[in-house]
């Protein structure tokens, strides 16, 4: 994987920070062929190729049903590394940065936002674009549109 697990863990905490959750939170975080990944994504999306990140929400955060103080089970993110290089290549980042990209989006899904609609797409990239801004890295920005997921999700 071209990020550690110590800052791929500071991306997701980043993300909870930037979304106001102060609740514990439990989020798994796999690593996938491209051969799981689109078992994955027919299984999950009903789509028949393989994706970059997939995001399975359990719990959310402000669940009335949550006991004060319990961590939320907040779901499963899965990342396959070899689409997520090729896919670096297509988009003229490093493969490391394309996975930061797809830790936070995945882990916005999480928390409900979803790009399924303009107006969902353009509040989603904000809040993408305003996390990014925060995550120290070599590379000068982060920052991305949704554009690269078509109506459907998948990349384009």
């Amino acid at each position: 994987m071209p990020i550690g697990a110590d800052e791929a863990r500071s991306i997701l905490e980043a993300v909870l920070e930037g979304e106001g959750v102060e609740r514990p939170c439990r989020v798994s975080v796999s690593i996938v062929s491209d051969a799981r990944m689109r078992r994955a994504n027919v299984e999950w999306r009903g789509i028949d190729a393989p994706t970059d990140v997939i995001s399975l929400e359990c719990e959310r955060p402000d669940d009335p049903d949550l006991a004060e103080g319990e961590p939320c089970e907040l779901g499963d993110i899965l990342l396959a590394p070899a689409h997520i290089e090729r896919q670096a290549l297509d988009f003229g980042t490093t493969a490391a940065d394309e996975l930061r990209i797809m830790l936070v989006h995945g882990m916005l899904h999480l928390l409900g936002y979803d790009h399924l609609s303009e107006a969902d797409a353009e509040r989603m990239e904000a809040r993408q674009n305003a996390v990014l801004a925060r995550i120290p890295t070599d590379a000068a920005t982060l920052a991305i549109t949704l554009t690269r997921h078509d109506d459907e999700g998948g990349p384009r």
